[in-house]
């Protein structure tokens, strides 16, 4: 199965996931407290509650939410700095980097160059990824490769 993080059905990755566990339904919903029709209501939906993907995120083993990090990273606009600068007080909120890359981010985009779907211009332009972080990818996986 071919990730789509542009994308993102939940209920598919979670659908996909249950299979390579090799669980089954009666665990799930046990596990859920839910019945049947519920649980194949949830693998058919695009969303989710946050609370059930948390839930089967734990039941599975399998980080959903990461899979929406990754979303953030290639397709979230960049905070510009000087975008809402009457707002300068510190957040109760955590504060995470947006550039982190997972290897599922890198070897997206790189797949995407080898495939021929995007030029290295484009995934510059389009993701915001650094031309040194890329061009530093390229050599990295390149050679472990070979």
């Amino acid at each position: 199965m071919i990730l789509d993080l542009k994308n993102i059905h939940i209920g598919n990755l979670i659908r996909a996931r249950v299979t390579e566990k090799g669980f089954d339904s009666f665990r799930i919903c046990k596990f859920l407290k839910c019945t049947e029709l519920e649980w194949k209501s949830i693998q058919s939906q695009r969303t989710l509650d946050s609370e059930i993907i948390l839930r089967l995120s734990t039941l599975l083993e399998y980080d959903f939410f990461r899979v929406y990090s990754q979303h953030l990273i290639l397709y979230a606009p960049p905070a510009s700095a000087s975008y809402n600068t009457t707002s300068n007080k510190k957040s109760s909120l955590p504060h995470y980097r947006k550039n982190i890359y997972t290897k599922e981010v890198v070897d997206f985009v790189l797949e995407q160059i080898e495939n021929g779907n995007k030029t290295k211009l484009q995934i510059i332009n389009e993701y915001r990824i650094p031309k040194t972080t890329l061009y530093k990818w390229i050599s990295k996986y390149n050679q472990q490769g070979e």
